[in-house]
C-alpha cells in the first residue's frame, strides 16, 4: 500500500457491447403516440460498483431490470433522472439539443444524493449509438421526436442509510408528438399556498425522483380545483419558483416603453432548466445584437431576478402583465392564461394562437434550432 489514490474506471465507451433484440417492434403510427407510454427496442445499461468504478456499458434489448427488493431505490430515494430529444431533420439527419448540460445536471444531481458522478462526454457518445440504433423510431413528421430518459439508480441490496455502494446508470428512448397537438392551449395555473415544493439547502435545484413525487399530491388538489398545475410560491411574499415541472417566466410592460422578461434566479430551490438556459440566451443574444429574433420586440430587457404574485397580481390589474408562461422540455413552452390565487382568478392574455408576443417568437426560434431548421452550436448530430 502506498497511500495514493486509486482512480476507478470511468465510463469508456470503446468498451460498449451491443446485443440486438432478436424480436423487432413496428413503431406505432404517429397519431396514436402518447406521451412516454411507448419505448423503443434497445436501452443502455451501465453499472458502477464503489470498489470497480464503471462497468462495461451494454446496449441491449428493452426489457425489465433485476434489481433485489432490498435495493436503495426503494427505501432511500437513490434516484435521478434527466431528459432530452433528439430530432430528425427533413433530410433525415438526426440531432441531440444540447446534450452537455443534461449530463453536467445529473452529474449535479448525483453529487447532492451521494452517487457516483461520471464523464458527461463518455455518457452523451453512449447516447448517440444508442439513438443511431434506434433512430427509425423517430417520426417522419413535424412535431415529433425522441424522448431519451438517462436516469440512475440506487441498486445496493443493503438496508441502511448511507451512500450506495452499487448503481445502475440506465438510458430508455420514447417516440412523442407535438405537446399541443391541436396547437398551443394555454394552462390555468393554481397558486399553491398549501403545499412547498422546496426550501433553501433542500433538493429543489436537483431532477431527483423525490422532487417529483412529493408534488403529484399537489398537483391533484389543484385538478380538484379546476387548475391544470400548480405555480409553487415560496416564503412569505410568495415568490413565484417553478410552474408545475417547468420554470416559470413573466413578461411586464414597463412606463420607459420596454418589455421586460422575469424569470427568478437559480438561488438554490429552482431546477436549472435547459429550455430555461436555452431562452434567456436566446433573448439576452437578441437584446444585445448578436441575433436577431424575428417578431421578438427590439425594446427587450432581460432579468432574472425575483418576482412576487404581488407584482404579478398588479401588473395583471393594471394591465402591464403582457404574458406567463412555463418552459421545459416536453412543451419547451407552456402558456398561461389564468392564476388561481388567494381565491381569485388572475386572467392573462394570450393571442389568437394561445401564445403571447415574447414567448411565441422564441419559442419559433428555439424549436428552429432543435429541429435543424435553424443552423446552431446547441444541435449536436448523432
Amino acid at each position: 500500500m502506498t497511500g495514493e489514490l486509486v482512480r476507478l474506471p470511468d465510463i469508456e465507451p470503446s468498451l460498449l457491447e451491443v446485443s440486438r433484440t432478436q424480436q423487432p417492434k413496428r413503431p406505432p403510427p404517429p397519431s396514436s403516440l402518447v406521451f412516454g407510454h411507448t419505448f423503443t427496442d434497445h436501452m443502455l445499461t451501465v453499472p458502477w460498483h464503489v470498489l470497480n468504478g464503471w462497468g462495461t456499458p451494454k446496449i441491449q434489448p428493452y426489457g425489465p431490470l433485476s434489481i433485489e427488493p432490498s435495493a436503495t431505490v426503494f427505501h432511500y430515494a437513490h434516484c435521478l433522472f434527466e431528459g432530452l430529444k433528439a430530432y430528425r431533420d427533413p433530410n433525415g439527419k438526426v440531432t441531440l439539443f444540447r446534450p452537455d448540460m443534461n449530463m453536467k445536471r445529473m452529474n449535479t444531481s448525483a453529487q447532492r444524493v451521494a452517487m457516483p458522478t461520471f464523464n458527461g462526454d463518455a455518457a452523451v457518445e453512449l447516447i448517440k449509438q444508442l439513438v443511431r440504433l434506434d433512430k427509425h423510431w423517430i417520426p417522419d413528421q413535424p412535431g415529433y421526436s425522441l424522448y431519451i430518459r438517462p436516469a440512475m439508480i440506487g441498486t445496493q441490496p443493503a438496508l441502511g442509510i448511507a451512500p450506495p455502494k452499487e448503481a445502475l446508470l440506465f438510458v430508455i428512448c420514447s417516440p412523442v408528438g407535438p405537446y399541443y397537438p391541436q396547437g398551443f392551449k394555454p394552462v390555468a395555473l393554481y397558486g399553491t399556498t398549501e403545499y412547498t415544493r422546496a426550501s433553501p439547502g433542500g433538493i429543489g435545484a436537483y431532477k431527483l425522483g423525490a422532487n417529483y413525487a412529493a408534488g403529484v399530491a399537489a398537483q391533484k388538489a389543484a385538478a380538484q380545483k379546476g387548475y391544470v398545475q400548480n405555480l409553487w410560491l415560496h416564503g412569505p411574499e410568495h415568490h413565484i419558483t417553478e410552474v408545475g415541472t417547468m420554470n416559470a417566466f413573466a413578461v411586464f410592460k414597463r412606463s420607459d416603453g420596454t418589455t421586460e422578461l422575469v424569470t427568478p434566479p437559480l438561488d438554490g430551490i429552482i431546477l436549472p432548466g435547459v429550455t430555461r438556459d436555452s431562452v434567456l440566451g436566446l433573448a439576452r443574444d437578441h437584446q444585445a445584437g448578436k441575433l436577431r429574433v424575428p417578431e421578438l420586440t427590439e425594446k427587450l430587457v432581460v432579468s432574472e431576478r425575483p418576482v412576487t404574485m404581488k407584482e404579478v397580481k398588479e401588473a395583471a390589474e393594471t394591465g402591464n402583465l403582457v404574458e406567463f408562461f412555463g418552459t421545459g422540455t416536453a412543451a419547451v413552452v407552456s402558456p398561461v392564461d389564468r392564476i388561481g390565487y388567494l381565491g381569485e382568478d388572475l386572467h392573462i392574455p394570450t393571442g389568437p394562437d394561445g401564445m403571447g408576443p415574447v414567448s411565441r417568437p422564441l419559442w419559433k426560434y428555439l424549436t428552429g434550432i432543435q429541429t435543424g431548421a435553424i443552423p446552431h452550436p446547441w444541435s449536436v448530430e448523432v
